[in-house]
């Protein structure tokens, strides 16, 4: 069977490492007998040189007319970059806003996993480390304070700006449901944040999602606090599984989970709707200074593209093939320079592709 992806390479690293985790994907696809036609579109900095804009209307249809998009990184340097000099509805970044929208992508999967091998790159102690860590945080994307109506006004000659957070009790319901679900093939424990102290929308959060539980019996539900997750996420990262929360908190926490697996750069994510069909893309941005040097690490796109089987095409074995394949190839020493350390091979982004697809 051939399975129909749109690719958008993106800009910056993003053409790099996309054709790198295409190449490991076309090694499963010869491995585990399956097709994949690639259909290639403009998105972000790449889409505004071409159409003036970062995103066409046109590269939306053909999106949905596909069964996942695998995407790389979006946008420049915004101090030189000649787009960060438009109006912000028509920077690269406004793309991904649109593109999420427009596919109604709203639940964002990060996972972040401790690799034993990436152990000395971890910013925490080892007593805090301990056997490790590997939690999948749940954001809700397309809802709250980034979708909210907002204004800058002034009055009486002081400027004035707001920004309005607002949830619907069916947003809050679908987002809780796929975090469930997601529990459900895991370690079956959700802990949903909010600010249910002080926020109307966190206590409306709260309450849908303890209804949504109740579905779920098998999965263990708790509740935190936002910021006392920020500090118990830096204090034993080991007790989340799935953290589950809304738009810009989910933001936060999830660059914070990132950084304590050592490097950024091995982290993927993945966004779906409420069909199959999702957005696959790595974590980390655009890497603007090293573009075109050959050192970024692939990894995160390719674990991305691992997902992308996972969840969307159901292609489970080639998924694990993938991330074994990934872990073999750590084991064996072989690094890019964001994870480099002393004792190991230094390769660069096409070698690392080369030797995590030999292996899948």
């Amino acid at each position: 069977m051939e399975h129909k992806i749109a690719v958008i390479p993106g800009d910056g690293i993003g053409p790099a490492i996309v054709a790198e985790a295409c190449k490991v994907l076309d090694a499963a696809a010869a491995k585990f007998g399956f097709g994949l036609c690639y259909t290639e579109l403009l998105m972000g900095g790449a889409s505004i040189d071409v159409h003036g804009v970062p995103l066409t209307d046109e590269t939306i249809e053909t999106a949905k007319a596909s069964e996942a998009v695998l995407m790389g990184s979006i946008g420049g340097d915004a101090k030189t970059s000649p787009w960060y000099k438009l109006e912000p509805q028509l920077r690269p970044e406004a793309g991904l806003l649109k593109i999420r929208k427009s596919l109604n992508l709203f639940a964002n999967l990060r996972p972040a996993y401790l690799y034993e091998e990436l152990r000395a790159a971890c910013p925490l102690r080892d007593e805090i480390i301990g056997e490790g860590f590997d939690m999948m945080i749940m954001r809700e994307l397309t809802g709250g304070l980034y979708f909210g109506a907002r204004q800058t006004v002034e009055e009486n000659g002081v400027r004035k700006a707001t920004d309005t957070l607002d949830y619907s009790e069916n947003e809050i319901r679908r987002i809780a449901i796929k975090g469930f679900e997601i529990a459900r093939k895991r370690r079956k424990k959700v802990c949903s944040v909010d600010k249910a102290n002080v926020l109307d929308s966190s206590r409306l959060w709260r309450a849908v999602v303890e209804e949504v539980g109740k579905d779920y019996p098998d999965v263990e539900l708790s509740h935190m606090l936002v910021d006392n997750c920020a500090m118990q996420l830096v204090r034993d990262p080991a007790q989340f599984d799935v953290i589950l929360t809304e738009n810009m908190f989910g933001d936060i926490l999830s660059d914070e989970a990132s950084m304590v697996t050592g490097s950024i750069g091995m982290l993927s994510s993945a966004s779906l709707n409420e069909t199959k069909f999702g957005l696959y893309e790595p974590s980390h941005g655009s890497a603007p200074d090293i573009a075109g040097k050959g050192i970024a690490n692939p990894i995160a796109t390719v674990l991305s593209a691992a997902m992308m089987l996972r969840y969307s095409l159901d292609l489970d074995e080639a998924a694990d093939a993938i991330e074994a394949a990934v872990k073999q190839v750590l084991k064996e020493g072989y690094r890019t320079g964001d994870i480099m350390s002393e004792g190991c091979t230094l390769v660069g982004t096409k070698e690392m592709g080369d030797l995590i697809a030999a292996r899948v």
